[in-house]
């Protein structure tokens, strides 16, 4: 080989060496976590209920090591605030079991608003008895708490209680003043170079809260009810600026889908599993779940599948 081609071929070798290999570049940003988000399930007695809800699952875990674990976003049944202890028995029931026989990844829980129960029951009001209110939800699934946090990799996940009840009637979507200083502590907590991902049933922040009536006020004005979206917001928004490492919050609730991106956190409101109350498509959006991945930076993207619950494939 003559010198000039020898030269020539040497530095491409060597150039080869120092260059980083799209293999490399790719590992760098390789999912960190990856977590399904299952809100809204309503599961109660029936056919397309309950087969619904275990082919959810099972479409979950069709590629079983790329899920690490799943976050049941809460309304894991259909109702229990004006249900009785019967007919709410009968639901939790229904959920466990079938959560136990279709499901193998680990699952950590967030408390919905109809997992609450006897709040909307007018006559014979059961508010003695033990299980009253968020205590059932919060044993059956085996909560450490209504609000918790747990670690995973590089991320810290804070799980909230949206809904507290309005003595005037009804509830409202916001944390309490012992959650509120819970989550100042648990913030500040976090060590530095971890992210924060921040689950709640309902919105923190979303534009859906606005469209879930199909319909303004009569002056109007866009119509966002104060159990649709939290009422704290404002509050919740000056608490993550202090806190840069919050980077997402996820919810569902609303039956709707919607992302945004605002002041550095990104807001992810990911639908329902049960659709329309497992009537089809509630407005455009069909019976779905989310998949979101967090990211070694701190960035996250969220990829909803529809599932057909009442299909054989």
């Amino acid at each position: 080989m003559k010198r000039k081609k020898f030269l020539q071929a040497s530095a491409a070798v060597l150039g080869s060496t120092l260059l980083p290999s799209f293999s490399t570049a790719a590992e760098n940003k390789r999912t960190f976590i990856r977590f399904a988000h299952l809100s809204d399930i309503h599961v109660k007695p029936g056919i397309i209920p309950e087969t619904g809800m275990a082919k959810a699952l099972h479409h979950v875990q069709q590629d079983k090591k790329e899920i690490d674990f799943i976050i049941n976003g809460g309304d894991a049944i259909m109702d229990a605030l004006g249900a009785d202890k019967q007919s709410t028995e009968i639901q939790w029931n229904l959920f466990k079991g079938i959560l136990q026989k279709e499901n193998s990844l680990p699952v950590y829980h967030c408390i919905g608003n109809h997992d609450v129960w006897g709040w909307f029951i007018k006559e014979n009001k059961p508010d003695t008895d033990r299980l009253y209110g968020k205590v059932w939800a919060v044993e059956t699934l085996a909560m450490k708490n209504r609000f918790y946090s747990f670690t995973k990799g590089n991320w810290h996940f804070i799980v909230l209680d949206s809904t507290q009840l309005n003595p005037a009637g009804g509830y409202i979507a916001k944390i309490d003043e012992a959650q509120l200083e819970w989550l100042q502590q648990e913030l500040a907590s976090v060590p530095a170079g971890k992210f924060i991902c921040i689950v709640s049933h309902i919105p923190i922040l979303s534009i859906c809260a606005g469209l879930f009536f199909d319909k303004t006020e009569s002056n109007g004005d866009l119509k966002i009810q104060r159990n649709l979206m939290h009422t704290d917001f404002i509050l919740l928004k000056k608490i993550f600026m202090k806190y840069p490492a919050v980077k997402v919050c996820i919810s569902g609730h609303i039956h709707l889908q919607d992302e945004i991106d605002y002041l550095g956190v990104r807001y992810y409101c990911n639908g329902a599993v049960s659709g329309n109350w497992w009537k089809g498509s509630f407005q455009e959006f069909a019976p779905a779940y989310a998949i979101i991945d967090l990211y070694n930076d701190g960035t996250s993207k969220r990829r909803m599948v529809n599932y057909n619950p009442v299909s054989n494939a």
